[in-house]
């Protein structure tokens, strides 16, 4: 049994993830969409925070400042009031606090004593004649404009006003509210419809991969040869097709799209951060480095857990396979206790795999989150700091925290990113390690059947051998004449089987030639030769489904024909018992049926194809005396007018054939017909006799 390979590349391997992108370039379509998505998605995630910043600012906690007009022959006070909105009262420019160009407390304190900053906070409205008389006559000092449409009052005196008057006033204020609120609520939308349509068009992306791969897949295993098959655990395969298939799902629909969108927020979580405010948005980035070689440092660790994971998965899955699919056969021999004691050291060290990586997985996010409280707390420190000083608005200090929670959030899930990116690395390697290793029989034949082919089969001077230089079978020559009936038999190991499996090319042979019709098989089609060939094994694989279904198997056979071939054997009259006849469920492996009753089955499959050479591998040692008689009886029938081998356990099924060939240790001892050969007393004689005294005694 060929061993696993239990670690791959511990670099990042960016072929896999080519070549994974490759498998889903029928599904671009998708991509386009799920990107599209992605930038709609981001963008009204990271508008959130600057509407909320600027509602607060300018709608809920609104607060202007004076600048004398002399400062608007400096160029950076004309600009900054040219490009924002502002107001002349007299000699006094108002704008906005939060359009104030300065951010350092010295050039503010400079200002403030030349008298040519406010030094008070003050709330600039627009309004009429009659309002503004109706706020004079409360004794509230205010600036008015010269058309009486535009007033500036103390933010302090704005409370001294009733309730009534406080709406007027501020009535451009809920009414911006109102809108920001609206266009809120319909940037919730947006997210919620662009990331439903993003995570469908990657689950669709993922769903159309994985069903590629395990087609793609199941097609080259069942390509393989039967060396590769024999080699590789049943498990092992079955493991590969599903478990690490799915880990590409996972891979398409929560890393691929999901980790640009990630990117995406935090570069432009950075660049928001650093247009609100710089100076703020320096310390808060000194942070981060932290995490960076944090997330460096967690990766280099994740890896080698998530492949060795990977790996024991594997193990465990062909362990319980082949384990569940010989149950019998341990209980037999009473070896439960060794396969619980081999079953408990996988088992242990897939859970040792697995908390090496739930321990790398521990680490990292409270490590993330230590971080994350961290930057926090430097922003709401230094920021309340400068908000006490009046050169951050309340709604840069809001939205600073805000856009940091959006940028950590995707580092406190690049954690699940990692296992799940690293899983699909590890599966991914395991699933092209398989793609790779073609061991399959070159399939080069090019040259059509004849329509009419006769069936004579012939070995000339053919060597085999399983294993290297280990011949099975040596210089082996035969030849069957078209409708003959060839006998091979020999004792066990003597190459008996191999005959079949060589004819049908399931193993191709070292040298010689195999001819059909005085042809090299291998210049036929696979598909078409064992369409031609086709053999009765001794352990029959019956699958779940119908009787009629597993005598078709897969081909378009009319029911009558169906019908025919099970009466030909023997096996309609017990078909006919069974409580749904042809249409009757047969369990996996047929384990509803009796081993002669397969048997039977196995043969009407046969027959139902109607190949032109029939093999026999000892398809009679199964059967008890009863069947086997039903079966000799309907023999002739079934052999009539076909090339056949019959590969005999039994000499008394094969004493009319046309040829005995005698096997000894993968070499052609004799031949002849069975009184030619009893005649001669040699080997076959022996084998005879030892049969036959057997079965005196």
């Amino acid at each position: 049994m060929k061993k696993e390979k239990s670690t791959v590349e511990n670099k990042y391997n960016h072929k896999v993830i080519s070549r994974l992108f490759k498998m889903a370039a029928p599904y671009r379509i998708w991509f386009i969409v799920a990107g599209i998505s992605l930038i709609f998605a981001s963008g009204a995630e990271l508008t959130l925070p600057i509407l909320l910043q600027r509602t607060i600012d300018r709608n809920i906690m609104t607060e202007w400042s004076w600048i004398d007009e002399s400062l608007m022959e400096e160029e950076l006070w004309s600009e900054t009031v040219s490009e924002n909105e502002h107001f002349v009262l007299g000699s006094k420019v108002y704008l906005r606090t939060v359009d104030i160009p300065l951010k350092k407390d010295s050039e503010i304190n400079r200002l403030r004593e030349k008298d040519t900053l406010s030094s008070e906070a003050w709330y600039v409205f627009q309004s009429n004649k009659a309002e503004l008389s109706l706020i004079l006559e409360t004794g509230i000092q205010m600036e008015v404009s010269e058309d009486n449409t535009t007033g500036a009052l103390l933010l302090s005196d704005l409370k001294k006003v009733d309730q009534e008057l406080y709406k007027q006033i501020r009535s451009s204020d809920f009414s911006g509210l109102r809108r920001n609120t609206i266009l809120y609520f319909i940037l919730l939308t947006v997210i919620l419809l662009f990331s439903f349509v993003q995570i469908y068009s990657m689950s669709w992306t993922s769903q159309g991969v994985m069903k590629d791969l395990r087609l793609k897949m199941l097609s080259h295993i069942m390509n393989q040869s039967l060396r590769y098959l024999g080699e590789t655990p049943v498990g092992t395969l079955v493991s590969r097709i599903t478990s690490d298939v799915e880990t590409i799902n996972e891979f398409f629909t929560s890393v691929t799209i999901s980790i640009l969108k990630d990117l995406a927020i935090m570069i432009g979580v950075l660049i928001a951060l650093w247009v609100l405010n710089p100076m703020l948005a320096a310390i808060t980035i000194i942070t981060i480095p932290p995490v960076l070689i944090a997330t460096v440092v967690f990766r280099n660790m994740a890896r080698n857990a998530y492949r060795s994971q990977r790996h024991w998965i594997g193990k465990v899955n062909g362990f319980i396979s082949e384990h569940i699919t010989g149950i019998e056969v341990i209980q037999i021999f009473g070896q439960e206790k060794r396969a619980r004691e081999e079953f408990h050291h996988n088992n242990r060290s897939l859970l040792d795999a697995s908390l090496s990586e739930m321990y790398v997985f521990a680490i990292f996010r409270p490590l993330v989150d230590l971080f994350r409280s961290i930057s926090m707390g430097v922003v709401i420190y230094w920021g309340a700091g400068m908000f006490g000083r009046g050169i951050l608005t309340l709604g840069v200090l809001i939205a600073f925290i805000d856009l940091i929670q959006k940028f950590y959030r995707p580092v406190m899930d690049m954690s699940e990113k990692f296992t799940i990116m690293q899983s699909a690395m590890a599966g991914g390697e395991r699933i092209f390690q398989i793609l790779d290793e073609d061991h399959s029989i070159v399939d080069s034949g090019k040259d059509p059947l004849p329509e009419n082919i006769s069936g004579s089969l012939e070995f000339r001077d053919v060597h085999f051998a399983y294993k290297n230089d280990d011949y099975v079978l040596k210089n082996l020559s035969f030849k069957a004449k078209a409708g003959d009936n060839i006998a091979i038999v020999g004792y066990t190991g003597a190459g008996k089987t191999t005959v079949a499996s060589l004819a049908t090319r399931l193993w191709d042979i070292q040298s010689g030639q195999i001819l059909l019709d005085q042809k090299n098989i291998k210049d036929y089609p696979l598909q078409s030769l064992r369409q031609t060939i086709q053999s009765v094994q001794q352990d029959v694989f019956l699958f779940a489904g119908t009787v009629a279904e597993n005598i078709a198997l897969g081909s378009d056979i009319p029911m009558e024909q169906i019908r025919k071939a099970a009466e030909q054997v023997q096996a309609d009259p017990f078909i006919q018992r069974m409580e749904n006849g042809y249409n009757s469920l047969i369990h996996e492996r047929g384990s509803n049926l009796s081993a002669g009753q397969r048997q039977l089955l196995s043969f009407a499959r046969v027959l139902a194809h109607n190949p032109e050479v029939l093999i026999l591998d000892e398809a009679t040692a199964s059967i008890d005396s009863e069947t086997e008689k039903l079966v000799q009886n309907a023999m002739d029938k079934i052999l009539k007018g076909r090339t056949s081998l019959v590969i005999a356990h039994r000499i008394s099924t094969i004493q009319k054939a046309d040829k005995i060939l005698v096997l000894s240790q993968g070499e052609l001892v004799e031949q002849g017909t069975h009184e030619e050969l009893i005649a001669r007393k040699d080997l076959y004689y022996k084998l005879y006799k030892l049969q036959y005294e057997s079965k005196s005694a």
